[in-house]
Order: C-alpha cells, then sequence, then structure tokens
C-alpha cells in the first residue's frame, strides 16, 4: 500500500488544527486507498504539548490513518539515529541543523522529509497551525485530494484529470513533483498594518524582496501582489492546472512534493528567517518538473502572540533577515533559472551537488548590498516610529552578527546538502522506530 506522509509542525497552541488535520488525513486514506502518516512535530511549550497529547488521544480511530506525534526530545533522538548511521562528516553540526535552538522553517520541514522516508512515504504534505479550511456545503475543502491525486504520475497520465494543461508537451513523461494551492484571509507576512501607516515605507520595504534588476512595471505589481496569495474569494468549485508551478503562486502551508525532489535537496535551514522553506518550490519549477496548481486554497489567520511586544520584536527580526536572505537566495535563483534543466541528470533527477554548488557561490555576493539593506531597514523603522523604532534599535545592535549570519545560512545550507543523501539512505535503508500515538 502506498504510503504517504501528512505532517503539521507546530510551535504554537493549535488543538482545532490537530483535530482538522487529521480529518484531512482520514479524507486521504478513504479516498485514495494510502496510507497517510499523520506526522506532529511538536516544538510548543509543555503546556501546549500536553494539550496536543490530549486532542491526539481523543481522535476518532480512522482506517489507514496512524498518528505519530514527536515533541522535540522524540525528533532528536530519531535524529542523532540516522545521523551516527550515516557517517556524515560534523554529525553535532549537522544534528544542529536539523534541530536548532531557533525557529526554522525550513528544518522542521526537513525532518518531516527524513521522518516520511523512515516510514516509506512516497510524499509529504504541509500544513501549517496557524491556518485553516475552506468548507463548502459545511464540508472541508481538502488540499490533499489534488496532490494524491497526482503527486508521482507521469504528466502525461494527469493531463486527462486536470481543468486545464499549461505544460511543455517536451515534460510529459516526467512525473508531477508538486501540487500546491494557496490560501486566502490575511496576508502571509504580517505587514498590513506598514502599509496603513504610511505606504511608501511599506512599497520600499516590500521592494527589498524584489531581484535589483527587475523592471519598473514587474516590480510595481510583484510589490502589490506580495504576500496576499490568493486573495479573499472563497472556493465554489475546483480549477486544476497542470503547469510548472510558479512559487509565487502557491503557499508552504497548502504543498505536496513527492519524494524524488526531496530526497535530493532539503530546504534551507536558517533560522529566523521567514520565507526561507521556498526554496524547492523554486528549484521545481526552474528544472521544469510538471506540478499541479489548484484552488482549494487554505485560510490564513494571525495569532494573537504575534501582536504582543515580544512577538511582535520576534516576528519583525524574522522579516529582517528575509529581506538579508533575499540578496543570496535571489542570486541562486537567477542562477537557477539560468541552469534550467541542466539541474537534471540523465534520469530526470535533481543534480544535488549542482545546486550545492550554486548555493556556495552566493556565499561570495559582496555584503555591502546587505550593509545598504540594513540601512534601508533603519530608515523605514525609524520613520514608522513606536515599536518599529525599538526594531530600528536591535537591528542597529545587531548589525555585523546579522551580515554575518546572512552569508553563514547560505553555506549550512550547501553543508546540508552535502550530507543529504547519506541522511537519506540511512533513514531508507534501515528505518528507524518512529513512535506512534495511541488513540482510542
Amino acid at each position: 500500500m502506498r504510503r504517504v506522509c501528512l505532517t503539521l509542525p507546530t510551535n504554537r497552541p493549535c488543538d482545532e488544527t490537530v483535530a482538522a488535520v487529521a480529518t484531512e488525513a482520514a479524507y486521504g486514506a478513504d479516498r485514495f486507498g494510502v496510507e497517510v502518516h499523520l506526522l506532529i512535530l511538536d516544538s510548543s511549550d509543555p503546556a501546549s504539548r500536553a494539550a496536543h497529547r490530549r486532542t491526539v488521544a481523543a481522535l476518532d480511530p480512522a482506517p489507514g490513518v496512524v498518528v505519530h506525534h514527536l515533541d522535540e526530545a522524540d525528533q532528536r533522538t530519531f535524529l542523532r539515529e540516522v545521523i551516527t548511521r550515516s557517517g556524515v562528516a560534523a554529525p553535532e553540526r549537522v544534528l544542529d541543523l536539523m534541530l536548532p535552538a531557533g525557529v526554522s522553517y525550513g528544518a522542521c520541514t526537513n525532518r518531516a522529509f527524513l521522518i516520511a522516508e523512515a516510514l516509506g512515504c512516497a510524499s509529504v504534505h504541509r500544513r501549517d497551525s496557524d491556518s485553516r479550511y475552506q468548507q463548502l456545503a459545511g464540508q472541508p475543502v481538502h488540499p490533499v485530494h489534488h496532490e494524491l491525486a497526482a503527486l508521482g504520475r507521469r504528466a502525461a497520465d494527469v493531463a486527462g484529470l486536470v481543468s486545464r494543461s499549461r505544460l511543455d508537451p517536451a515534460c510529459a513523461d516526467r512525473p508531477v513533483t508538486v501540487v500546491g494551492g494557496s490560501f486566502i484571509g490575511e496576508m502571509s507576512v504580517d505587514v498590513e498594518e506598514i502599509r496603513r501607516l504610511d505606504p511608501e515605507v511599506y512599497r520600499e520595504l516590500v521592494g527589498l524582496s524584489i531581484p535589483a534588476d527587475c523592471l519598473p512595471l514587474w516590480r510595481n505589481h510583484l510589490i502589490e501582489e506580495a504576500f496576499r496569495g490568493a486573495g479573499t474569494t472563497p472556493f465554489t468549485a475546483d480549477r486544476t492546472t497542470l503547469t510548472a508551478v510558479s512559487p509565487t503562486q502557491v503557499d508552504m502551508c497548502n504543498i505536496g512534493f513527492d519524494r524524488g525532489v526531496y530526497s535530493r535537496v532539503p530546504l534551507p535551514p536558517a533560522t529566523d528567517t521567514i520565507g526561507s522553506d521556498y526554496f524547492l518550490l523554486h528549484l521545481v519549477h526552474d528544472a521544469k518538473l510538471p506540478g499541479v496548481l489548484h484552488n482549494r486554497h487554505i485560510v490564513n489567520y494571525h495569532t494573537g502572540e504575534r501582536r504582543t511586544d515580544a512577538g511582535f520584536l520576534a516576528y519583525h527580526l524574522r522579516l529582517a533577515k528575509y529581506f538579508l536572505a533575499s540578496h543570496h537566495l535571489n542570486a541562486v535563483y537567477a542562477r537557477l533559472a539560468e541552469t534550467g534543466e541542466r539541474l537534471l541528470d540523465a534520469e530526470g533527477r535533481v543534480r544535488a551537488p549542482a545546486v550545492a554548488g550554486l548555493i556556495r557561490e552566493s556565499t561570495r555576493l559582496d555584503r555591502a548590498e546587505n550593509a545598504g539593506r540594513l540601512d534601508v531597514l533603519d530608515r523605514c523603522y525609524r520613520t514608522l516610529g513606536g515599536r518599529y523604532a525599538t526594531v530600528a534599535d536591535v537591528l542597529a545592535g545587531a548589525r555585523e552578527r546579522l551580515l554575518d549570519e546572512a552569508r553563514q545560512d547560505m553555506a549550512d545550507f550547501a553543508l546540508l546538502i552535502d550530507a543529504w543523501h547519506p541522511l537519506i539512505r540511512a533513514a531508507a535503508d534501515r528505518p528507524v522506530p518512529i513512535p506512534r500515538s495511541e488513540t482510542p
């Protein structure tokens, strides 16, 4: 029986989301006859973890669904065994990149990839704790429907299942590697208040995420559309497109990857950096691997914690690191696009060493560009005043460290790519037991 991994990484209370994703797991198992491993990677505080365990224990048993609720101690035990088996150099460093002390959007998904490999899964499907499903006629709209229908299948065989095809016919024999949708609701990056306070400051800040050589007309469009997902229009009927999926059209809370890509290349393990988990979307697109774009968009919302002084500061520091990372990542994305299908070997598999080489190239970029970005951030945040001025003070005090980290994060990513194949092989060849959660 085909096995798949539906994963929910979380570092916050999300009882309702746990229950909702479990319902999606049951839907997938029932509708497609697969074994769904619901993997909850829990980095939340002890009280929240205990509440999550109670929620899991109260789930109704569902045929074909296996639940794994792993706290960080469980995850560390798994990682240590796999890393030891793999024989990679600098094992403690690799462990830090896989399970860092800080928040890492890429690292939590990398752990899901590795655990899915140990479970024998063919694909990974990710949801987030600050999102929920749309409803149609009183029933949840599950993205896993399209993910399970298409992932891993030859694109030509999927063409008859979708609403339309915009795929290059030359790619028809390649497998569908990514299936995704976007979100409706609040912006994925919480900057609406900045837009209200000062539209010009908003444009300057958001512009930092866009490549410098972007044409002015296109730049204005990208700024206007940034972080807005699919807008606010609710789901009424399925629309699906077989295509090379653009990274700007999907969200990482609504994504499914075939193991053919994540078993070759992981995500950047950078800590406290918004948007660092979108790398594989760019890689799949530029390597011309087929995907399916759908409109079963998830509803995004912002948690109350982000409105506290501590949450506000932490969030904007992560946003600042995103703008610094963009300098390096945009350079890599440009090289991925330039390399195109040469990113694949003769069997159509991603050439991981080639990707690592492009990452290492980016570490040689002049850091003067990022120094200038910090100047822009300082000016903009001080113009906004209030709590934003406090963010500016913290950024100023951490200036040199932030510049060093932006470069080091890319070097760490290249190191992890080098280690990834031995890690994947160690997880798959002699599977490590993964704790199962008991349900009634």
